[in-house]
């Protein structure tokens, strides 16, 4: 599933004058640094970007839209000329007495967000008002308030360098359940975490090398089956691999910056090579002498 940041505009990525109305380029004025960590956030980390603005009476005598659009077009292209696409702008042009369902805090804007296949829970919104963290709770999401002032969030922060560490540092985790006639397998895996490992297979040496795998990686993990193996060990290596694998693609998320991965080890009489690709092309090749 998809997680988005849905991005307030006035106060957030520009900064939002005394009458809070950028009806021209003389007002305009951007966030400090929300452009080169905006840029950074597009192309490193795995988020649909959504621009969510309340644009009080935007058509009417108080804000005609001939006032409003040529500055807005400017952030927009401004933005995209750094990378930095939003799948969609949303604009609540009603007055706050209006009461409008489609008003921040309100969902009225985002309800093919909520009945979609997006991530919500791990989403979040980023905005410099209360009511920005209200549409977080009212979305099941997060909140990220561009503020001096407290609130019950995320990360309160009036710098766009902490929003963008914050949301590079994201753990990075999996849980996965994996049953079959053959095996019951659960898996937990932090891929951030400090080589601890508990393996519970059956198989002393398959755990063995499990454990390996967690300590050279520097990563939690646990793997717990219950396999037939009065059978066959087979059935457990390979569930176990594919489950493995399930949680890997789980934890990673994208793949953006991610760098391929060879490792070679010279262990008592044999010579072990791991090469990890995760560039969705699965193959394997299996020379061995007996």
């Amino acid at each position: 599933m998809k997680k988005v940041l849905f991005i307030d505009r006035d106060g957030t990525i520009i900064k939002e004058p005394a009458d809070q109305q950028i009806d021209s380029f003389e007002k305009l004025e951007f966030y400090p640094k929300a452009i080169s960590n905006l840029s950074r956030i597009a192309q490193e980390l795995d988020f649909e970007l959504v621009m969510v603005t309340n644009q009080d009476g935007l058509g009417t005598d108080s804000f005609p839209e001939d006032t409003f659009w040529p500055t807005h077009n400017l952030i927009m292209q401004t933005l995209e000329s750094e990378g930095i696409r939003f799948s969609e702008v949303l604009i609540d042009r009603s007055f706050p007495a209006d009461n409008s369902p489609t008003r921040k805090p309100r969902t009225g804007l985002l309800t093919h967000f909520i009945k979609g296949n997006y991530d919500l829970k791990n989403s979040f919104v980023i905005g410099d008002r209360k009511t920005d963290v209200e549409l977080a709770e009212n979305l099941g999401s997060k909140a990220i308030f561009i503020s001096d002032e407290k609130a019950e969030c995320a990360l309160t922060t009036t710098a766009w360098d902490e929003v963008y560490r914050f949301l590079k540092a994201q753990p990075r985790v999996a849980s996965v359940s994996r049953k079959t006639s053959e095996t019951d397998i659960w898996i937990e895996l932090n891929l951030d975490g400090s080589g601890k490992s508990e393996m519970e297979t059956g198989l002393g040496f398959f755990d063995h090398m499990l454990e390996q795998l967690a300590k050279h990686g520097n990563m939690d993990l646990s793997v717990k089956v219950v396999g037939d193996l009065h059978i066959d060990e087979h059935h457990t290596i390979e569930d176990v691999a594919l489950a493995l694998g399930e949680a890997f693609d789980q934890a990673l998320g994208s793949r953006k910056g991610i760098e391929r991965y060879g490792f070679l080890l010279p262990m008592d009489d044999c010579l072990a090579q791991v090469a990890i690709d995760f560039g969705g092309r699965p193959w394997c090749v299996w020379e061995a002498d007996f």
